[in-house]
């Protein structure tokens, strides 16, 4: 089983991608310079599985090497989740 965490910036959203499939994703919006977690979805089908959590953090992982945008998190699952890991923390206040 393969899982991977892709940015797909012409859909404003971080897909997570399960052998091919896509199986959830975290939309996004970028002003200035600050990317907007604004929504995170995991099909229903699959929600215990801990998918959510590798989809935020793989995306956090995203911003941090790829950009020097604020993390700004909108949705409650993100921000319960940068709660939860002081280590991604600063990606809030950059």
């Amino acid at each position: 089983m393969s899982i991977t965490v892709e940015n797909r910036p012409q859909q404003s959203q971080y897909a997570l991608v399960e052998d091919g499939e896509t199986v959830g994703f975290a939309a996004y919006d970028v002003v200035g310079d600050e990317i907007r977690f604004t929504h995170t979805e995991i099909e229903p089908s699959r929600r215990s599985a801990g998918l959510g959590a590798q989809l935020v953090q793989g995306a956090l992982d995203d911003v941090r090497a790829e950009t020097s945008l604020r993390v700004v998190p909108l949705c409650p699952f993100v921000a319960d989740w940068v709660d939860e890991h002081v280590d991604y923390q600063e990606l809030l206040a950059r």
